[in-house]
């Protein structure tokens, strides 16, 4: 349930509540909004019921939350998350551009995209250290190395870094590097990895799995909220469906769907999404259309060159000449 304080609520009533709901077993999530400070409370529905709280000092109201995710849901938070990534804000006015290689190859090629990433207008450097991959004799990533490398890269632009994290053992080694940590769709529901991701309380890229539902993606995010990290960005890269032309295949309904059931921001992932580069800028610009807060797109200095996706990598050039066109398809939504 969730416990709508009142504008004018002291602090020392807010504590009574709380302090009683913790007594109790409960939870508590504190939810801090533009306008008032709401309590999400987790736990055993039966003591919430015989409840009477609403007779408390401060309360203007207490709801239950009927969805199964209950931190992530509209219904815990009216508005808008704002995550920051460094001084980056995703879910903002403005629509944030993730750009970078699958996977980290030498400190020159980090370098070189980075560089182009910036001189582009994207926002934030994406780059796998440690990359998933489907055959056992496929490049696996430079791991440390490669955090080294994006380290590298963000101290020659002042891009803040998101790469993925992959194992529970990881997790420190990668937070000590990234400024956010991308949980990808293999191991979306890992729930030992997203805990430890969301103990971190660093930033979260949640990626959809290959097969997953809205709510299955959305109960994903609830483990990370569960540890007290808010700061999570949902991302679609596509589902697996029964067509073969495209690696997998974009669900935008996903992105106004989302923006009405949960009050995190999300972003488009459109180079996972179909594989094939040349598919990129128009699934990027209906993604902005849709409503995303951001787009993780695949670039790579000479893309024919690429140890990993470089068939889905746009070169600095394209990625350039994407986030001019996007400009109107911006305007038309109201984003900057």
């Amino acid at each position: 349930m969730i416990v709508v304080m009142k504008l004018d609520a002291s602090s020392k009533e807010v504590a009574a509540v709380q302090s009683r709901l913790e007594s109790l077993g409960f939870k508590i999530h504190p939810i801090q909004g533009v306008k008032r400070l709401v309590l999400g409370a987790v736990g055993d529905r039966k003591v919430a019921n015989s409840l009477n709280l609403e007779s408390y000092p401060g309360v203007e109201k207490v709801m239950s939350i009927m969805k199964p995710y209950k931190m992530v849901s509209r219904e815990a938070k009216e508005e808008d998350t704002v995550v920051k990534v460094g001084d980056v804000e995703i879910g903002g006015s403005k629509v944030v551009t993730m750009c970078g290689p699958c996977a980290v190859e030498n400190e020159e090629q980090m370098v070189q995209i980075a560089r182009a990433v910036k001189a582009a207008g994207g926002k934030i450097l994406r780059g796998g250290a440690f990359k998933p991959r489907t055959s056992p004799y496929a490049f696996q990533g430079l791991e440390e190395e490669g955090l080294k490398m994006l380290a590298r890269a963000r101290e020659e632009t002042g891009l803040p870094v998101v790469t993925e994290v992959i194992n529970t053992q990881d997790v420190e080694l990668v937070a000590n590097y990234a400024d956010m940590l991308q949980i990808g769709s293999r191991n979306m529901q890992n729930y030992s990895l997203l805990k430890a991701v969301g103990m971190t309380g660093k930033p979260v890229l949640l990626k959809r799995g290959l097969s997953a539902t809205i709510e299955e993606w959305l109960m994903s995010a609830e483990y990370i909220l569960a540890e007290e990290n808010y700061n999570v960005v949902l991302c679609e890269r596509g589902i697996r469906t029964f067509e073969t032309y495209t690696r997998n295949t974009l669900d935008l309904s996903a992105v106004p769907l989302i923006k009405s059931l949960s009050h995190l921001p999300i972003v488009v992932d459109p180079s996972h999404a179909t594989g094939m580069w040349k598919l990129v800028a128009p699934l990027a610009k209906a993604a902005v259309a849709a409503g995303a807060d951001g787009l993780l797109i695949e670039a790579h200095p000479c893309p024919s060159e690429a140890l990993c996706d470089g068939e889905q990598s746009l070169s600095p050039k394209n990625l350039q000449r994407l986030v001019a066109e996007l400009k109107p398809f911006l305007k038309a939504v109201g984003r900057a």
